[in-house]
């Protein structure tokens, strides 16, 4: 585990924001507020959407879910795809950073950022890692971590019930794949396109809500461009 103290990142589009231009994503892409998952609502999210990050609550649906996708991983000795980057989350409040990073990573090429900034030198210095050696790597990163920091007035979050979780969904290779950091691997939901990943991405996040229906705490956001 990380001997730095890493802040969680909030479900704040201007935070996250502040973040993304701290670690030397370029302006022109930023965090969105998803206000309906409502097929017909869709729309109103700037296009294009290269992820959709959703942040939902723990809860006992979410552990048989992740149960069951370990399961799967190993009874079909499922492999990593080499052109998708994965990481494991071993930094306690880390979350919300992984999800970006698997948004970021798995769009590299898209995105125009400079090579001498953090987040570029991060990407290429791991993109041949483990998963898990992608996270060790991630957690001595003091530039990284002080960038969440400076995202908040005095150095404190608002943040003090982190009984919640982040996950990304990227397009890749055609497939639609869901990026958890506890996960062994990520969760292929089927075929995709760039004119059909934000309906796609959609229906995974209204899949988690139907698990947990009880609960109203999820937060969907899109990482694109504005």
């Amino acid at each position: 585990m990380s001997d730095l103290n890493w802040m969680p990142l909030e479900s704040n589009p201007d935070i996250m924001n502040t973040f993304l231009e701290k670690i030397g994503v370029p302006k022109n892409w930023r965090i969105s507020d998803i206000v309906s998952l409502d097929e017909e609502l869709l729309g109103l999210v700037p296009t294009p959407v290269y992820a959709v990050l959703l942040l939902f609550p723990f809860s006992e649906a979410d552990n048989q879910y992740c149960r069951r996708q370990e399961e799967l991983a190993k009874s079909s000795e499922q492999k990593l795809d080499p052109n998708v980057y994965f990481m494991k989350q071993t930094i306690a409040n880390g979350c919300g950073v992984v999800a970006l990073i698997h948004a970021i990573a798995n769009n590299i090429e898209k995105l125009g950022i400079e090579p001498d900034t953090m987040i570029k030198k991060f990407i290429e210095e791991t993109k041949a890692l483990s998963p898990e050696d992608k996270s060790k790597n991630l957690e001595s990163k003091s530039d990284i971590c002080n960038a969440v920091k400076g995202c908040y007035e005095g150095g404190r979050s608002m943040c003090c019930n982190c009984d919640f979780h982040f996950i990304a969904l990227i397009h890749a290779n055609s497939n639609l794949y869901e990026l958890d950091g506890r996960k062994m691997l990520p969760v292929s939901h089927g075929s995709t396109t760039q004119e059909t990943f934000m309906s796609d991405a959609a229906r995974v996040c209204r899949e988690y809500m139907e698990r947990d229906s009880k609960n109203i705490n999820f937060t969907a956001l899109a990482f694109g461009s504005v």
